[in-house]
């Protein structure tokens, strides 16, 4: 371990607290955390800090939890800029790809164009194995939302290789990782003050007095915890998962796009997103009752032939996530699973023994009668057999494999599954550096939220990637300073640790007043999937809002209870509750501007239009204004009354960067570039240099 740790025990609110000091604390372990550390320690040394691994550390509640190493598809995908022989391709036309869906501001988007390749081939540099060809050419595919085929992969695990070789590069470096340490709050330099610090509990000291509360001394917090997984009912995201909303809600950081979460097909044990091939080989659905029997083909009757439902399924391999714009079409699928599921009360699962069943006056499936795209694919792929399994296993043995890990032998099992929450691309507001609007406060991965209504498939990965080194690259040139003085930092972090050991004290002292936790959490959680989820109203959300709010209120007053020791998880259920109210105030001021179907939801409204003919009225939706694609929805909390904030704002546009090589050299030389912010308006052409 390089350098030596300067740990401090400080008398704060009568408990005794140790201080770890450091220039930067990333929080979260995930492949976009662990890819910043090691960054800034590297940028650090660049800068001629001989010191610099003892001067960032990692806290994390453990390696090897959460999304990235828990998570993926049938080939995972990582989006980046094209690299195909034949296919020429530029930053400025994948900035404005992943701009192409609205509500994303443009400086991130070119800024996560520019560094794509970079990331890239550093991912390829320590050990992640994506392929190439045999003149080392990393071949693409088509994805989601792909004009293109920018998109490659390393396999089911491919965002699990990343956090291994990742770990294993900021090992080699030396830097200190905090293990089982959960964060509660950012400590900042009072209002409107910069983040200074953090207050975590310690998890394997939350049965002491005060409830095993450590801080960190820091001038820089990056926080890269994930989603919001935990929010959801139906959610694929691995259990336990949960981003810290609350505490950065809290410390005064402004989150937009919270109505824009992901929602696609999906097997709920074990949680594993059935994308890609899991439907290009056309398996069978079906549905059963509660018990597993009175089988149906319930897909069959929205259908008027064969070919038309295979190749629907077929086209939910690159169209995986739900998109009302594909219904009719590909995602009139997620709509029939979540009818049979919502309104009829049965279990849906996914059969690769077997082709589709002909009943309700279908035929057999005929891979002939495909449509084109689905044949030309399947016999460009080799994969005609006679079964779905046996074309899996032609077209992607590994999806296969992996689930056998998990338990499951797709040769003999069906797969029960649901529309699940997968993703949020909305999140924290940050600037092309990936700073929030709290200084010295950077947020990346996907609590970020950079991606607006919609991405690319695999745009995620890169988008944590570039993050990771742009908060680093800040850093390390601009805001490299030592920590506070311990005194001046004892004072900004004394109200933090009174509050949270009060809290703790408290809940080890509830009575039969203080609301359960665990059932608290459960009706939080069927709360958003039924009125938050792919199918939403006005008057669902109104009713989720004010049953969210009159339990916030009761928390505050009645307190929480748990079932054993310790205090944690009675703490994530009451951040849980603040979360679930962002979200849901987000939700319902996007129905009162108007906003309608877009993204990955349906906003179901009386006078709109039906998935298809025979669905019942209540499954009319509203079409999407796509005037609102121009404008951001902000939420903020204001912690001192206790109030939620909600704005618009303008996306900032793509910035001309057709700079001149010589005055990029001097601003580069001189550490120009790197003090840079969103608002420095770009030189016109004419002051770049000659022509």
């Amino acid at each position: 371990m390089a350098g030596v740790i300067e740990r401090q025990q400080v008398e704060l609110a009568g408990l005794s607290i140790p201080v770890y000091s450091f220039n930067t604390v990333v929080v979260g372990s995930g492949a976009a955390g662990l890819n910043c550390a090691a960054r800034l320690c590297r940028e650090m040394e660049e800068c001629g800090d001989r010191d610099a691994a003892a001067r960032v550390a990692v806290v994390t509640e453990g390696l090897g939890l959460g999304t990235s190493h828990n998570a993926g598809s049938d080939k995972q995908t990582y989006y980046k800029l094209g690299t195909d022989e034949a296919t020429p391709d530029t930053a400025l036309e994948l900035a404005r790809t992943l701009t192409a869906g609205g509500c994303m501001h443009g400086d991130v988007a070119l800024a996560e164009a520019v560094n794509s390749l970079r990331c890239f081939h550093h991912l390829v540099d320590v050990g992640v194995p994506f392929p190439h060809t045999a003149s080392g050419g990393f071949v693409g595919y088509k994805t989601d939302f792909d004009p293109c085929q920018r998109a490659t992969s390393a396999g089911p695990w491919t965002s699990r290789f990343m956090v291994r070789k990742l770990l294993a590069d900021l090992r080699r470096l030396g830097v200190r990782v905090f293990e089982r340490h959960y964060l509660l709050a950012v400590i900042t330099g009072g209002q409107g003050g910069p983040a200074c610090g953090l207050l975590c509990g310690d998890m394997g000291r939350e049965d002491e007095e005060g409830g095993g509360l450590a801080l960190f001394n820091c001038r820089n917090v990056v926080v890269a915890g994930g989603g919001p997984g935990e929010l959801y009912e139906v959610s694929v995201y691995p259990k336990g998962q949960m981003g810290p909303y609350a505490a950065l809600l809290e410390a005064g950081a402004v989150a937009h796009n919270l109505t824009e979460l992901q929602f696609g097909l999906a097997s709920l044990e074990p949680r594993w997103n059935l994308s890609g091939t899991y439907q290009q080989v056309i398996p069978r659905y079906y549905s059963t009752d509660a018990a597993g029997g009175d089988v149906r083909e319930f897909l069959n009757p929205w259908f008027g032939s064969m070919a038309e439902l295979a190749t629907s399924v077929f086209l939910k391999g690159y169209q995986w996530p739900f998109d009302p714009d594909k219904v009719p079409g590909s995602s009139l699928v997620d709509v029939l699973v979540q009818h049979e599921m919502m309104d009829n009360g049965r279990r849906v699962f996914m059969d690769f023994t077997r082709d589709p069943v002909a009943t309700d006056g279908l035929d057999d499936l005929r891979l002939d009668a495909l449509g084109d795209e689905a044949k030309q694919y399947l016999e460009m792929s080799g994969a005609l057999q006679a079964t779905p399994i046996e074309r899996l296993a032609q077209m992607n043995q590994p999806s296969i494999d992996l689930y056998r890990e998990m338990g499951v032998d797709l040769w003999k099992e069906p797969l029960e599954v649901g529309v699940c929450c997968q993703h949020c691309n909305g999140g924290f507001t940050v600037d092309r550096w990936w700073e929030s609007t709290v200084p010295h406060l950077f947020v990346i991965g996907e609590l970020a939220g950079t991606h607006g209504v919609k991405r690319p498939g695999g745009s995620a990965l890169n988008s944590g990637q570039v993050g990771g080194l742009r908060a680093a690259q800040r850093i390390a040139h601009v805001y490299h300073e030592a920590e506070r003085p311990p005194d001046e930092f004892r004072k900004l972090a004394a109200k933090a640790v009174a509050r949270f050991g009060e809290k703790a004290a408290r809940l080890r002292e509830a009575g039969v007043a203080a609301l359960d936790c665990a059932g608290l959490r459960r009706a939080m959680q069927h709360r958003m999937s039924a009125h938050a989820g792919m199918a939403r109203s006005a008057e669902g959300v109104q009713e989720a809002l004010e049953a969210a709010r009159t339990e916030w209120r009761a928390m505050l007053q009645d307190g929480l209870r748990q079932e054993g020791s310790g205090w944690l998880e009675a703490q994530r259920t009451r951040e849980l509750a603040l979360a679930g109210l962002a979200f849901l105030e987000a939700a319902q001021a996007l129905i009162e501007r108007g906003g309608g179907s877009r993204g990955s939801h349906l906003i179901l409204d009386p006078s709109g239009r039906l998935p298809h003919p025979d669905l019942g009225a209540a499954w009319r939706f509203r079409p999407e204004n796509v005037a609102l694609r121009g404008e951001i929805l902000t939420v903020a909390y204001d912690a001192a009354r206790d109030a939620f904030h909600v704005e618009t704002t303008t996306p900032r546009a793509i910035p001309e960067d057709a700079a001149w090589f010589e005055n990029a050299w001097a601003e580069f030389r001189e550490g120009a570039v790197f003090r840079s912010k969103p608002s420095d308006a770009p030189r016109p052409y004419a002051a770049r240099g000659r022509e």
